[in-house]
């Protein structure tokens, strides 16, 4: 695969009416950390535009970049976030409601990370495996007990993990979902992989909160599709799997739980009522015109120029300005709204293999979180935004000295 392909058709109905509602530029992939010695290297630049399918409301990036060049060597781990490792342990306790598992029930996280989702079910006593593409997370997951497989998740690796193993009673795909640009070969590997009576969980942000909220920031280079669920029952209909349940969780400003079955199972009833919902505000908020999303993309535009103005005006005034959170959103947003050295002095981030490094494109440096207690600076721009109120209670030390907070989604605002 070269570097970087165009997108002809939607990835969900194969149409080719797509339309491009917003350009974010050209950007150097979110998680492409700078070490000093690279600094001045030329970065590869890749566009980063969005279009929505006007026949089946799936909203997808307009050029994919070879996956090889983001997932092969992967710096965010979840295991850095309270927040994040809530999360894992509600959605391992609502399997355990809806499946009754065996003692010989084995657990597959696909896009597994660190393995902290699967320590849950480790720490129980059942069997797991992940599957994920960066080499050095799979280091991490093995070092941290749990078993994975390096590569990305196809049919054949389904077969072979089904070959080794055997079926699997649950799976799990959080924040993945998204990331697959052939997703039906994908759920044809979960269908192969899952037992009769058995059930996929698929957790990833919902594009009505996106839109709602101003979240561009969500959308970035390794983000290739933000589903609505009508787009979803539509996938579906195309598979041997059905979507029997969803739920919205406030996780990262908003997301779908997408509760999938085999078709033959029928001991799961499907949840009409709560789907049909879904749909019916979906379509109140006119999903398949184009309004919403151009209406999306003029907000997102005002955004850039009076989060720009906001922070000429503290700088002009001597006001010294942190970043928190070297998130891939996070250096979306700086690209986009041309934000470098010259407004911040600098980022901090938990994640122990950022710090030390430069943001990708504007090449701010990283340090440890302790680093704002030492210099005291007088706002910090959180932009790992989905975890603000933890950010916040993390450093109430600092908040005690006088300290302020911006976040600049939906709105750039001063707490």
């Amino acid at each position: 695969m070269a570097s970087i392909k165009e997108v002809i058709h939607c990835r969900v109905c194969n149409s080719t009416n797509l339309h491009v509602f917003l350009d974010l530029g050209k950007m150097p992939t979110p998680n492409g950390f700078l070490e000093k010695k690279e600094l001045s290297r030329k970065e590869e630049l890749y566009p980063l535009v969005v279009a929505n399918c006007r026949d089946c409301s799936l909203t997808q990036l307009k050029y994919i970049v070879n996956p090889e060049i983001m997932f092969r060597n992967y710096l965010y781990i979840p295991s850095v976030s309270q927040t994040r490792l809530n999360n894992f342990k509600q959605l391992a306790e609502d399997a355990m409601k809806r499946v009754k598992l065996s003692s010989d029930a084995l657990i597959v996280d696909v896009g597994s990370n660190d393995g902290s989702l699967l320590t849950v079910f480790k720490n129980l006593g059942y069997e797991v495996i992940g599957v994920d593409p960066a080499e050095n997370l799979v280091v991490v997951a093995e070092l941290n007990g749990i078993p994975t497989k390096q590569g990305y998740f196809t049919e054949e690796m389904a077969e072979r993990i089904k070959r080794s193993k055997r079926t699997a009673s649950v799976m799990f795909a959080t924040n993945v979902f998204a990331h697959v640009s052939n997703i039906k070969e994908f759920l044809l590997g979960i269908h192969t992989l899952l037992n009769k009576e058995g059930i996929f969980i698929s957790q990833f942000p919902y594009i009505i909160d996106l839109l709602k909220e101003n979240q561009f920031d969500t959308i970035y280079h390794e983000h290739l599709s933000y589903f609505s669920i009508h787009s979803l029952l539509r996938l579906a209909k195309e598979t041997d799997l059905d979507i029997f349940d969803i739920e919205h969780s406030p996780l990262d400003g908003g997301s779908v739980k997408v509760y999938w079955k085999k078709k033959e199972n029928t001991k799961l009833p499907v949840k009409t009522k709560q789907i049909q919902s879904f749909l019916a505000e979906e379509k109140r908020l006119g999903l398949f015109t184009d309004k919403p999303y151009n209406e999306f993309a003029k907000r997102v535009k005002k955004l850039r120029i009076s989060t720009r103005q906001r922070m000429d005006e503290l700088r002009k005034k001597g006001k010294s300005i942190v970043g928190y959170g070297a998130a891939a959103k996070g250096n979306v947003m700086l690209n986009y709204f041309g934000l470098g050295t010259k407004v911040f002095d600098y980022i901090v981030d938990s994640t122990p293999y950022k710090q030390g490094k430069y943001t990708p494109g504007t090449h701010i440096p990283i340090f440890a979180e302790t680093k704002i207690l030492e210099t005291k600076p007088d706002y910090v721009l959180i932009m790992a935004w989905n975890f603000k109120d933890e950010i916040i209670k993390k450093n109430h030390k600092y908040s005690a000295t006088g300290g302020k907070y911006i976040v600049c989604i939906p709105e750039i605002t001063i707490l």
